[in-house]
Formats: C-alpha cells, sequence, structure tokens
C-alpha cells in the first residue's frame, strides 16, 4: 500500500512514520511531501493509496489541496489540532481525522479501515458533504454520509425519520427505504444531528421533530407518531422538553 505523508513539521513527519512501520509488517512505501503544492505534485507523481493530510500548513491548508485534486481515488485522513467546526464537518461526512498529538491506537484504526476501503472511491462526494458544514451552506437537501467497512450511504437528512439504539449500534429509519445499521453508538450521531434539530425523546430515541404529525398523552408518558405511522415512546425524563419543543413549533 501506498501511503502519502503531508505535513509540514518534519517531526510530525516521522512521528507518522515510525508509527506505521509499528502497525504492520508488510512492505508498505511511505511518501513524504510538506505543504499545498508539494503535495500536489506527490499525489500526482506516487499516486497513493492513503493520504494523510495536514489542515494547517504554510502555504495553505488541506482544503486548498483537496480542491485542486479533481478526481481523488486515495483514501483520506485527516491531521489537525482541535478545531471543533472541522472535526464535526468531518464526522458529518465520515472522513477519518486524527488529533494531535496523534496517538498511536488511533492511527492504527484509521489505517485499518483504509486499508479496507482501498478500492472504494466515495472521497469526492464525502468532500462536498465537508465542505457544505465548514462554509455554513447546507442545500435544503443536505446529506449526512454513513460509512462501514463494505458500503458508504449518502442520506439526505430529510429522508431520516429517527435513530434509535441497538446495543453498540444505531439503526437509521428512513421515509424511504430500508433501516441503515452503523457500529457506532447513538450517541455519535446526536452530536451530529442535533445541529440539524434532531431531539433525544428516549435514552434510545433521536427523532427529526419534522416528521413528527401527533404527541399523544394517553399512554404513560406519551407516544409520537410519526410519517408512515411509526410511533415512539417519549420518556419520563424527556417528556418536558419534548413538550416545551413541540410547543415552540406551534
Amino acid at each position: 500500500m501506498k501511503i502519502l505523508l503531508i505535513d509540514n513539521e518534519d517531526e510530525i513527519r516521522q512521528i507518522l512514520k515510525d508509527m506505521i512501520l509499528q502497525w504492520s509488517d508488510e512492505n508498505h512505501t511511505i511518501y513524504e511531501a510538506d505543504g499545498v503544492e508539494t503535495g500536489i505534485v506527490a499525489i500526482h507523481q506516487h499516486q497513493p493509496d492513503v493520504l494523510l493530510l495536514d489542515v494547517e500548513m504554510d502555504d495553505g491548508t488541506g482544503f486548498d489541496l483537496l480542491s485542486r485534486i479533481s478526481e481523488p481515488m486515495f483514501q483520506l485522513i485527516f491531521t489537525t489540532g482541535h478545531n471543533k467546526y472541522a472535526v464535526q464537518a468531518f464526522k458529518f461526512s465520515a472522513i477519518d481525522y486524527l488529533l494531535k498529538p496523534i496517538d498511536p491506537d488511533e492511527l492504527t484504526a484509521c489505517l485499518e479501515k483504509a486499508s479496507k476501503r482501498v478500492k472504494q472511491h466515495t472521497l469526492q462526494k464525502q468532500l462536498t458533504v465537508m465542505m457544505e458544514q465548514l462554509m455554513d451552506k447546507k442545500p435544503k437537501e443536505a446529506q449526512i454520509v454513513l460509512k462501514d467497512t463494505d458500503k458508504t450511504y449518502f442520506v439526505r437528512v430529510c429522508d431520516i425519520l429517527y435513530c434509535i439504539a441497538e446495543g453498540a449500534y444505531t439503526k437509521f429509519i428512513l421515509s424511504d427505504g430500508d433501516p441503515i445499521y452503523m457500529s457506532r453508538n447513538l450517541r455519535v450521531y446526536e452530536e451530529m444531528l442535533a445541529p440539524e434539530g434532531f431531539i433525544r425523546t428516549h435514552h434510545s430515541c433521536l427523532v427529526n421533530p419534522s416528521k413528527i404529525k401527533v404527541y399523544d398523552r394517553k399512554i404513560d408518558c406519551g407516544t409520537l407518531i410519526l410519517e408512515g405511522g411509526h410511533t415512539l415512546p417519549v420518556s419520563q425524563r424527556k417528556k418536558d422538553f419534548v413538550l416545551q419543543f413541540l410547543e415552540k413549533k406551534i
């Protein structure tokens, strides 16, 4: 596997190289570049399978570099200092990222995923979703990327009825199509979808409020009836919050 490291700090690149060599005994080829311009040359020259890309560099950003690559065919892993807005965009578009200082175990996990996805070429669409988040120019039909080892789903946020926790997994129920199971817990998606208006109505349930048709208070703490006849319970703990939220919508 060909791996390209783009970072303006020599020390960071050396640390990444050492970690990659410890990760696998396989004969991976590692290339390096120190900025946007040298990085673009290296991408065209080496055609990497995996790109570890710094966000902030001396001659521009990783986003500047990506905007000049017309058909990215590599797996992308961002490396960055903590930036909550960038991290939110990475999560929403299912693009892997590592926060500096880089943890060896987190790097290993990212490389393992990347190595299994080298034949998946969905990055361009993922980058579109990411840039919409970063620039806060979300179209009416904003998308979230749901990615597992085998498949990548581009789901319109407006098509999500609700998400429900099933152990360590989260099941997405859509207005049209089969459910989608993701191997992350519900809290991960709550953080991502709360800015889109989604609310927690139960410890195991995250709901798109635009899909709520009826709040029936006859049973226990109440039942939500969504588009398509789906019904969901409201917990005692969330009852007042849900009522207040729905009253504000009226």
